[in-house]
């Protein structure tokens, strides 16, 4: 058993041409390898994004003055977390 699926997608008038030249033009070997590459590209997009994201969250987090900061014990927080 293979972990692939197949998709159909339809596409026409210029974004058809335009897949076709770039498969045409020797940029990819067929169809699907350009879908593939599209997908990897978007993925990559969106995990950067995240990434991005996290990077200036823990940013702001550590950059914090001390004052605003409270101190809690380790029963505190556990007492915190179960309650989440």
């Amino acid at each position: 058993m293979t972990d692939s699926m197949s998709l159909n997608v339809r596409v026409s008038g210029s974004l058809k041409e335009f897949v076709l030249a770039e498969v045409n033009d020797g940029a990819y070997e067929n169809n699907s390898e350009y879908v593939r590459d599209l997908i990897r590209r978007d993925k990559d997009r969106i995990e950067s994004q995240r990434m991005a994201q996290l990077k200036a969250e823990l940013t702001k987090a550590f950059s914090a003055d001390e004052n605003e900061f409270v101190k809690i014990t380790k029963e505190e927080f556990l007492s915190r977390k179960s309650r989440s």
